[in-house]
């Protein structure tokens, strides 16, 4: 078997890390955004949760150590907003919310869409607060995310992106509640929404040819 390249295995343990750390903050009160928002003091949630995650995945918490050093220089950066603003995330490509429960009820990944909303760097962050707050409240879709300051190579567009994912995209009257309240959140012009089916396709929109599947 070909070895795992030491870097990108940190980075993938931190991804996991990070998921582990807001379940284990949510499960017990505020998520690990309203945390650091409040200016809080969870060092000692963050050492906890390390000890858990390194009983459950021993090679995972072994190279996050091996790459940070320690808890220290993985629980600094998270106060200041790694992981909570885009415009402060550098170590991982997306930061995702998903809505209470959304994964229950029978959930069809084939049947999941997102509507696609571009933003300059400079306004990423308070974009991302707006529907990460409307995602936590359930009076958005399922689930969002957003890209990061990590530089990307697979990204195709200088701006930053925010997904607002929704159960079905057959359900336009869903889908269009969905896009509404965007509209009521200041997000007023033109976006596209695109199902997974032509993600996992790898259909992107070009000159002349778009895969969007409803547009508003």
């Amino acid at each position: 078997m070909e070895e795992i390249d030491p870097e990108s295995l940190a980075g993938v343990a931190y991804g996991i890390f990070e998921v582990y750390l807001n379940r284990e903050l949510h499960a017990r009160g505020p998520y690990l955004f309203e945390l650091v928002e409040r200016g809080a003091d969870f060092e000692a949630d963050v050492r906890e949760t390390f000890g858990r995650f390194e009983e459950d995945y021993p090679e995972l918490a072994e190279a996050l150590l091996s790459r940070f050093g320690g808890i220290d220089a993985i629980y600094a950066p998270l106060r200041e907003g790694e992981g909570v603003l885009p415009s402060k995330t550098t170590r991982m490509y997306w930061i995702v919310q998903d809505a209470p429960e959304p994964s229950g009820r029978g959930l069809d990944d084939d049947q999941v869409g997102k509507w696609l909303i571009f933003v300059a760097a400079d306004e990423v962050d308070e974009a991302w607060r707006k529907i990460r707050d409307e995602t936590v409240k359930g009076s958005l879709g399922i689930s969002a995310k957003v890209s990061t300051a990590k530089p990307n190579p697979d990204s195709r567009d200088e701006r930053s992106v925010i997904y607002v994912y929704t159960r079905d995209w057959a359900d336009e009257a869903d889908v269009m509640r969905v896009r509404e309240r965007l509209r009521e959140l200041g997000f007023e012009e033109r976006i596209g929404y695109k199902r997974n089916i032509e993600t996992y396709r790898g259909e992107y929109s070009e000159e002349g040819r778009k895969v969007t599947y409803y547009s508003a």
